[in-house]
């Protein structure tokens, strides 16, 4: 499932990360790069562990939090520490899956990669090129989203940034383990809550719709992992 969340960020938000960003110092991002991503990964990152990483890495756990939508899709059980990356003059990511385990450099706490997040920080009309082309069975999807907005795919899935041209991208990227570690089920589980939603605002107290809450709750439990 790839799906993408409007406005994570504020307007304020992303340019309080801006002016951070802008002034941060950057190093080589093959540094957390796998060793078959190490040859298609040409970009910039901010190290893990950096006073700006980490400040601008709470910002967005806060805004994830108070994001509905992104807690009904990811149905997160743990959240990578949110990393960010630049890039510019050519930068550019070859197509590559994403390491499926992931070790915090700060805690050494490891999570499976489920879900990978895009939290774009630059607005589209700021560089040319940097879409992100997700790859399932329907085709490929290609992707470049307004600053504040963010989008979600399959960790599974081949992905690829495309070089930038002219400008930088900036953004913010990180890893969820979700609750469901199938992405076939956490799909049903979205469609059926989104269900569930639109039938409570149509249809306040419906009988039904507390026998499709009960039915999604069945199915959380019996798929959860905790």
């Amino acid at each position: 499932m790839l799906i993408t969340i409007p406005d994570v960020l504020t307007v304020g938000e992303v340019a309080q990360a801006r002016a951070a960003l802008d002034g941060a110092e950057w190093v080589d991002g093959k540094v957390t790069a796998g060793y078959q991503a190490q040859k298609v990964k040409e970009n910039l990152q901010l190290p893990e562990g950096h006073p700006v990483t980490v400040k601008l890495g709470e910002m967005v756990l806060a805004a994830l939090a108070r994001s509905p939508l992104f807690m009904s899709a990811a149905l997160p059980l743990r959240v990578f520490p949110p990393m960010f990356n630049r890039y510019t003059g050519g930068g550019h990511f070859g197509t590559h899956v994403d390491t499926a385990i992931r070790s915090n450099a700060m805690t050494g706490q490891r999570i499976r990669t489920d879900v990978s997040a895009t939290l774009f920080l630059s607005a589209p009309e700021e560089y040319e090129g940097g879409e992100l082309h997700v790859e399932d069975t329907y085709g490929v999807h290609s992707v470049k989203l307004p600053a504040g907005h963010m989008v979600l795919y399959p960790a599974t899935s081949l992905h690829r940034v495309a070089p930038v041209t002219r400008g930088a991208r900036v953004a913010s990227f990180f890893w969820v383990q979700s609750m469901i570690r199938s992405d076939g089920d956490r799909t049903l589980l979205y469609d059926l809550d989104t269900g569930i939603q639109r039938l409570a605002a149509e249809s306040p107290g419906s009988a039904v719709g507390v026998q499709f809450t009960g039915v999604y709750h069945n199915l959380l439990r019996r798929w959860a992992e905790m």
